[in-house]
């Protein structure tokens, strides 16, 4: 009896053990199991990817893949838990913006010499950018989605305002004058839902030729709020408490949070991600009729930054040349098309971004795919120290700064002198 017990605790100890490592495993008859964590969440999307890994695994009995179900609301602590466990998933959904401090961590693993010429060729070195930390390049940009303005298109006609196109957009100051046009009567002209402010202030002040993120020859970076940096935040403070041209009830809201407002008639535009046109095709009532204009363009033109979102291997994954082979598969261009479809967000490949279902002008597709070469690697994308320095200085920083509870010169020193305190204990 002492014996059979003994080996029943053995034979649990292993399975326990078995069921705590992370990563592909190996089946006895030598077939490899590779884990795809997916970050999908939507019908759509979650559906393209499950068929995706289904159509792999048919293909490819050797060397099968199990889909794992993630959340982007807990997907940073997740992984530093599951990194440091040594239980990593072989393959990794994330975001450009979340990889800075996995990549030198040394928890993801260099992809320059894993994936094939195809891959690396036909996506854009502007988006290889996002994901590049040193010498290394830690994920594999494939989807992403620029800021476009959500327009109610009864009132863009009743107001006899300029309809923007990517060829001829607004510029802010042209902005900031329509949504003055667009407002009264208990509308607003626009609707800021800035709940998160920074990464949308950042991104859309590239176009001004903002930067804010400094690296010098010692490779140290400074924050620097400058002139140009000034003119996105500016624009949006002056609508809110000068003009009364946008919602300061909505500062503090998400992008969905407007979208019952908008529908209503009770603002006529609303800055959004490009992937919010599915949520405003499924919800707005019938007969609302919307469409998709550019964001305002500065003086470096539309240009704006974007995280896109990533694909990337465990550097403790013992199957990193099979992972590689799933991601190329997985973005082929006809099925980078399908995953952007399911999104409704834009392929960073050459290749699928021509295809036509892309092109449409129904439901603005044609609009986003005109902003694609506009996008830029987001200004915070390789700083170290950037999530502290966002929840900590710049968020609060912002938000008071556009209900309009400090002023401008309080806002530079905060984000300046704030801010550079807390980067530099990442960069001694």
């Amino acid at each position: 009896m002492r014996r059979t017990a003994a080996l029943l605790t053995a034979l649990a100890l292993t399975l326990l053990l078995a069921g705590c490592t992370g990563g592909g495993s190996d089946a006895d008859d030598g077939r490899i199991t590779l884990r795809f964590q997916s970050l999908a969440w939507q019908d759509e999307s979650v559906r393209a990817n499950k068929e995706l890994v289904r159509e792999w695994n048919a293909e490819h009995p050797d060397v099968q893949v199990e889909y794992v179900q993630g959340s982007w609301d807990s997907v940073h602590d997740q992984l530093l838990t599951s990194f440091e466990g040594g239980e990593a998933p072989d393959i990794i959904h994330d975001a450009s913006d979340d990889l800075a401090d996995f990549a030198y961590g040394g928890y993801l693993a260099d992809l320059t010499d894993l994936l094939p010429e195809r891959l690396k060729s036909d996506i854009p070195q502007r988006s290889w950018e996002t994901t590049t930390f040193g010498d290394g390049v830690y994920g594999v940009p494939f989807l992403q989605e620029p800021r476009v303005l959500i327009a109610n298109t009864a009132l863009l006609e009743k107001s006899g305002v300029r309809i923007p196109t990517p060829e001829r957009p607004w510029s802010w100051p042209e902005f900031r004058q329509v949504t003055e046009r667009l407002s009264g009567d208990g509308r607003y002209g626009v609707a800021w839902p800035l709940k998160e402010p920074v990464s949308a202030t950042l991104n859309l002040s590239l176009s001004a030729g903002g930067q804010l993120f400094h690296r010098g020859a010692d490779g140290r970076v400074t924050v620097r709020f400058e002139e140009a940096d000034q003119v996105v935040p500016r624009t949006i403070h002056d609508q809110a408490n000068t003009d009364r041209s946008a919602s300061s009830s909505t500062l503090g809201s998400s992008g969905s949070d407007t979208l019952p407002g908008f529908f209503a008639g009770k603002y006529a535009m609303v800055p959004l991600g490009f992937s919010y046109r599915q949520q405003i095709e499924q919800q707005a009532p019938e007969g609302f009729d919307w469409q998709v204009l550019p964001a305002p363009a500065g003086a470096d033109g539309l240009t704006q930054g974007v995280s896109p979102q990533t694909l990337s291997i465990a550097e403790d994954s013992e199957h990193q040349k099979e992972a590689a082979e799933f991601i190329d598969f997985l973005l082929q261009p006809e099925n980078m098309v399908r995953l952007a479809l399911g999104d409704w967000m834009l392929p960073t490949g050459t290749q699928a971004l021509k295809d036509p279902a892309l092109r449409t002008a129904e439901h603005g597709w044609a609009t986003g795919t005109a902003l694609a070469a506009h996008l830029r690697s987001a200004p915070a994308q390789s700083v170290r120290g950037y999530p502290e320095w966002k929840d900590k200085v710049a968020t609060p920083a912002l938000q008071e700064y556009y209900s309009g509870a400090i002023g401008l010169d309080e806002l530079r020193d905060r984000l300046e002198e704030d801010g550079n305190l807390v980067l530099a204990r990442y960069q001694r």
